[in-house]
């Protein structure tokens, strides 16, 4: 793994030079004097009378890379912003409510975001102008970023009091939230969610929408667990999506693991980053859809992202956590690691080249830029039929392509990692491998959710605190919602995985404190405590993971059953019930709030004494697929749900009513497959077999 790429030693510095985030140190030697977010460059923008430029990007970011050289390392323009502005530079990855505040704002302005993200502010921090990328030349009807720096000088000099009332009108916007509840049923709602999903869904391809093509994770879990309820149509939508995303080019079938997006509809050309909350997520989902259909192409995309992490997202100052993100660029080339010539596969695999350049759709002239190919996955009942083998063979003949291939790619100039940990990213990691493991079976992955649930535990909680990153040792101050829900889910996952209720008693620890830290009676959820934004940052829609209040509404959910915490589940329903018109007016924006919601409604908590008698309940119990179901075990009285309960028995229970107990695993089985049949919705399970 290649981290941050070495500066010439005789290059003057700037202030990013003190700062531990890979993308703060990528921008150490633009003679732009830059700043990172925080007091000093607050009191200099207030001092000097100077609008602020905040720039904000990550460290594998393409075009951020690409606007670095064109203009950061122009001393020409340096001179120009450090003459008439404040230049902030920020890690939206260490920052995230500072990203997102702004994000915000930039989207009011313009209708669009993205990164780089290059807001102008007052020196009272609000935004008042901004767009995302900006040419050195100005092209196709975009100035240069030049002549914008010029222009909001200007009107800073000549027209400040339109840009104070405009900065005002923005915030006043952003501000505005959804806090209006649904006008239908909770079923219905779901009802008519998936109609509208269904109205974006691509038949032909899979996914919704158009090119550019994303995961959409949040809404694939959603689709995942309404599947799992016996929602036919949540199915197909599902299945078809993640078999057109792994046998396009946006999965790595040299080491597995996605890529961000793909910028076609036919999930082909990637852009080739790769980031960990998209893997993890994407693990889950692909474990689960493997439980739920039995399909094995399914498996193996689970255990090749969860291997893909295993192997090359381990930073070297912490080998039992994971790094945010894989650059798309190496040697400066968009994708230049990751693909390949005909003449590259010869030389690699010798006889089996010609089978495996039909495989994988590889041609003489390439399928993409300069003769080149992005790897898919075609027809590979044909290919088999070519080399006339049985399933067993020809998957061992696939492995055996995999590793060669692997092992000549190895000798290449490797992308850039951006090698910081973030709580909230980890936490999702640890969820997808405790989950992985206990799905597919896999000890050693269990084992990785195990070590990795130490180190966060050690490393990045303070107090009962968790804080955001951590590099190198370094550990930084901020600490978010996400932080606390995503390691909460994680460790109850965990101990779905174990038994251990060491992470369960962890994960009731944390939802506490995120209770405490986080959760106004009036307003719901905030993303952080930071007192600097001109507004405390409070998001409801999903992006590439779920919003920061879904999965706190989520864990509440989790640890509210088993804990007896009545009032953790009145905070998750107000919640929920408050954003109820957004989920049912925007299902495409909501999925993971829908899925909180899904969860609240028809969920619910199997407590399994330990003791004699225990044992074969309990595996049978890891081993179905009930995602609206969460597993808890130990002994009478550790938990409160398990209070005078007898071992040998299990307990489906929801708000307090209880099935009768299960004393065999025929009849767990048969309770789990029909679903609760309590007050208050119903689930399904599956064991893989269908």
């Amino acid at each position: 793994m290649t981290t941050l790429s070495s500066q010439p030693a005789d290059r003057p510095t700037n202030r990013l030079a003190r700062e531990t985030s890979p993308y703060l140190l990528q921008h150490a030697h633009n003679p732009v004097d830059w700043f990172p977010w925080g007091e000093e460059a607050f009191a200099k923008a207030r001092a000097e009378d100077k609008p602020i430029l905040l720039s904000v990007g990550y460290a594998t970011c393409h075009w951020c890379h690409v606007m670095e050289r064109e203009s950061f390392e122009d001393v020409g323009l340096a001179r120009q912003l450090a003459d008439a502005f404040v230049a902030i530079k920020v890690d939206r990855e260490e920052l995230p409510d500072v990203d997102h505040v702004y994000m915000s704002a930039l989207q009011a302005l313009t209708g669009r975001g993205g990164w780089p993200m290059n807001v102008f502010l007052t020196p009272q921090l609000r935004a008042f102008f901004g767009g995302t990328y900006f040419p050195p030349r100005s092209r196709q009807g975009i100035p240069s970023f030049s002549e914008v720096l010029a222009a909001v000088r200007e009107a800073w000099v000549h027209r400040r009091g339109d840009i104070e009332r405009e900065a005002q009108t923005l915030l006043d916007l952003v501000r505005r939230g959804t806090t209006l509840s649904a006008r239908t049923s909770a079923d219905e709602m779901h009802r008519r969610a998936v109609a509208q999903i269904a109205l974006r869904f691509d038949e032909t391809r899979g996914g919704f929408g158009s090119a550019p093509k994303f995961p959409q994770t949040p809404l694939l879990q959603y689709l995942l667990a309404l599947a799992a309820s016996g929602d036919g149509s949540a199915r197909t939508m599902l299945v078809a999506t993640l078999h057109h995303m792994a046998a396009g080019g946006m999965y790595d079938h040299v080491s597995g693991g996605f890529a961000r997006y793909s910028t076609d509809e036919r999930w082909h050309v990637p852009h080739f980053e790769k980031m960990l909350y998209d893997n993890a997520q994407l693990a889950r989902v692909y474990a689960g859809a493997f439980r739920l259909t039995g399909e094995e192409r399914l498996r193996l995309v689970a255990e090749g992202t969860l291997t893909y992490l295993l192997r090359e997202m381990h930073p070297a100052a912490a080998p039992a956590a994971y790094a945010c993100a894989q650059d798309a660029d190496a040697e400066g080339v968009e994708g230049k690691f990751h693909v390949w010539t005909l003449a590259e596969f010869r030389a690699v695999l010798g006889a089996d080249a010609q089978a495996a350049a039909r495989l994988h759709g590889v041609t003489v002239q390439g399928n993409w830029e300069h003769g080149t190919n992005v790897l898919e996955r075609r027809d590979p009942e044909g290919v088999r039929a070519e080399l006339d083998q049985e399933p067993e063979a020809f998957a061992s003949w696939e492995r055996s392509v995999r590793e060669r291939l692997y092992a000549a790619r190895a000798q290449r100039a490797w992308p850039i990692t951006d090698d910081k940990v973030l709580a909230d990213c980890n936490g999702m990691a640890l969820r997808a491998f405790a989950e992985g493991g206990r799905l597919l079976g896999r000890d050693d992955f269990v084992q990785a959710a195990r070590e990795l649930a130490r180190f966060l535990l050690a490393a990045m909680v303070r107090d009962g605190r968790v804080h955001h990153a951590w590099r190198d040792g370094t550990l930084r101050d901020e600490g978010y919602l996400a932080d606390h829900a995503q390691l909460g889910l994680g460790l109850v996952e965990l101990h779905a995985a174990t038994g251990e209720l060491e992470w369960l008693n962890a994960a009731l620890d944390l939802c506490g404190g995120m209770v405490e830290r986080f959760h106004d009676a009036v307003e719901g959820f905030f993303d952080s405590t930071s007192t600097q934004l001109p507004m405390r940052a409070h998001s409801l829609y999903d992006g590439a993971v779920p919003s920061g209040t879904a999965a706190a509404c989520e864990l509440l959910l989790r640890l509210a059953g088993p804990y007896e915490r009545s009032n953790w589940t009145d905070i998750a329903s107000a919640t929920l019930e408050g954003r109820g018109a957004l989920m049912e007016e925007a299902p495409m924006a909501a999925p993971a709030l829908l899925h909180a919601q899904l969860l609240a409604e028809r969920g619910a908590d199997l407590a399994i004494p330990a003791g004699p008698g225990s044992e074969r309940l309990w595996a049978a119990a890891q081993q179905a697929f009930a995602p609206l179901v969460t597993l808890f075990r130990g002994f009478p009285g550790s938990v409160p749900l398990l209070e005078g309960r007898i071992a040998g028995e299990a307990y489906l229970c929801r708000n307090g009513s209880c099935e009768l107990p299960a004393r065999s695993v025929e009849a767990l089985r048969e309770q789990l497959a029909k679903g609760f049949s309590g007050p208050g919705g119903k689930f399904a399970a599956s064991d893989g077999t269908a």
